[in-house]
């Protein structure tokens, strides 16, 4: 029974709790929308700045890049000395990033930019999931991962319709600024927010010698798996010699956390994760559906606007429908999470290939006069595959993470993602800018086909994690992220 100083001090810790989670959510929703938002503007950006094919390569997949390379580093760090500091500095970078990447003057300041904006939310996103596994404990946690990736996920559907409506309004050549400034205010809200109400920092990791060794393969590593899908197509003569680059800093990597072991030390990637299979084979279904869905995305608004020389507006409205789709889908996932568990990502994933494979004949068949209406019916049908698919999956791999590797399982989960972001945008937008000159319509086609092969493969590794577990009656429900939420522990307590 709860004493009267328990009801008393209980509101408190529910509030400083929730304070929490909104600062997680609007930190996901600024990095993530920053991305999105500037797909729908790369026409009217290319034209403005004279910027070549591989500039926009950079400028697209280059954030991804350097957004994937930042994360486990970045919650790593955050593991051993805390979050809150390398949550503000990395806010802080973002900001003044996106402001010089708006106000360049060409190519060159805004892929410098774009990088550097990257290492900043990668190191914010990697403090946020860590932050979440911190504060919030049982179903209590899920519901916080679930509403973070929520919210992250609405805003990725968000992007296409705001940065159609800054570009439509505006102009092509201003337009594009202003998308990337779109960010600015959201993070200044969430910056003056996180200084106020994040917890002050304090250690979850015993061990407090940092793994440079590790890092650095890790960062090589990903960055030779990266590099090649966003250069110029001519410049894919050394191909081999990146695939043994990987290959050999992946052996050494393996190599270096056995002996950390042997002797007792930290390892980077805690054993807990690499042993996990829901862990990995969660985080390759998040890769294949994050992929996909940014790539389609992506070569969707470039047909629109080049392919048919639609305007910004319609093309904007034409992606509105999956926003409000993933957003309603999103909040009623977890009723059927609760009836069928982890199959429900299996549902999302084959909604998804149906979506991706309507998108595909409408192309082909639809005429000119009903395309639109048609693709913000195929789009509205992959949002809800998307809210069905986004959420539970990050929810059910991230609860396998032990609480002294939070950071780094959840940096690990989306630097995998950000590396599929970069392999595909490249891939794809390749496949679709092949064929365009003489068929945009076939060139659309094909490149929907291949990203329903990809949330083909994703629902697979899906299947191979079995069936829903038979719920007993001691086994709780899975956590509703729209549900109220309890008091996690004392945010403000300080540890360590």
């Amino acid at each position: 029974m709860r004493t009267r100083g328990e009801d008393v001090m209980l509101p408190g810790k529910d509030r400083a709790a929730r304070r929490v989670l909104l600062v997680c959510m609007a930190a996901g929703a600024t990095t993530l929308l920053d991305q999105a938002v500037l797909n729908i503007a790369v026409p009217g950006m290319r034209e403005s700045l004279g910027a070549g094919a591989a500039d926009v390569q950079w400028i697209v997949a280059g954030y991804s890049l350097t957004f994937g390379l930042a994360l486990v580093p970045g919650g790593s760090l955050g593991d051993l000395h805390g979050r809150k500091r390398f949550f503000l500095a990395g806010m802080a970078v973002f900001l003044l990033a996106g402001v010089t990447a708006a106000t360049g003057g060409g190519p060159g300041t805004l892929i410098a930019a774009r990088l550097v904006q990257g290492v900043a939310a990668g190191l914010v996103n990697s403090q946020v999931i860590g932050t979440l596994q911190d504060v919030f404990q049982g179903q209590d946690r899920g519901r916080a991962l679930g509403c973070y990736a929520v919210t992250a996920g609405v805003a990725s559907a968000l992007g296409p319709p705001l940065g159609g409506a800054l570009v439509a309004g505006l102009g092509p050549a201003t337009g594009w600024r202003y998308c990337l400034l779109l960010s600015t205010p959201c993070a200044l809200v969430t910056l003056a927010l996180a200084a106020h109400w994040l917890p002050p920092p304090r250690r979850t990791a015993r061990d407090s010698r940092l793994d440079v060794l590790g890092l650095t393969l890790i960062c090589a590593g990903t960055l030779a798996l990266m590099v090649p899908f966003i250069r110029t197509p001519d410049s894919g003569g050394a191909a081999l010699g990146w695939a043994a680059l990987v290959a050999a800093l992946a052996t050494g990597f393996t190599a270096q956390q056995r002996l950390r072991i042997r002797r007792g030390r930290r390892p980077l990637l805690h054993p807990a994760l690499t042993s996990s299979r829901p862990y990995v084979l969660g985080t390759a279904v998040a890769m294949a559906q994050f992929g996909s869905s940014l790539s389609s995305y992506l070569v969707l608004t470039v047909f629109l606007q080049d392919g048919l020389g639609l305007s910004a507006l319609v093309t904007a409205a034409v992606a509105l429908p999956s926003a409000i789709a993933m957003g309603v889908s999103s909040g009623l996932a977890w009723r059927l999470v609760g009836r069928i568990g982890p199959r429900t990502v299996t549902v999302g994933l084959a909604l998804g290939i149906c979506a991706a494979l309507a998108g595909a004949a409408v192309a082909l068949r639809a005429p000119v006069a009903a395309l639109p209406l048609a693709f913000a019916a195929t789009q509205a049908l992959g949002g809800v595959a998307g809210g069905l698919t986004v959420s539970p999956n990050q929810t059910q791999v991230l609860q396998h993470a032990p609480p002294e590797a939070a950071g780094v399982g959840g940096g690990l989960l989306q630097m995998a993602q950000r590396i599929a972001a970069a392999v595909c945008l490249s891939a794809v937008s390749a496949v679709y800018l092949h064929i365009a000159p003489t068929s945009p319509r076939t060139a659309y086609a094909l490149a929907s086909c291949v990203c329903a092969g990809l949330l083909a493969v994703a629902l697979t590794l899906s299947l191979l994690r079995g069936p829903a577990p038979q719920r007993t009656a001691a086994t709780p429900r899975p956590a509703d992220p729209l549900a109220p939420l309890g008091p996690g522990p004392d945010p403000s307590r300080r540890e360590g």
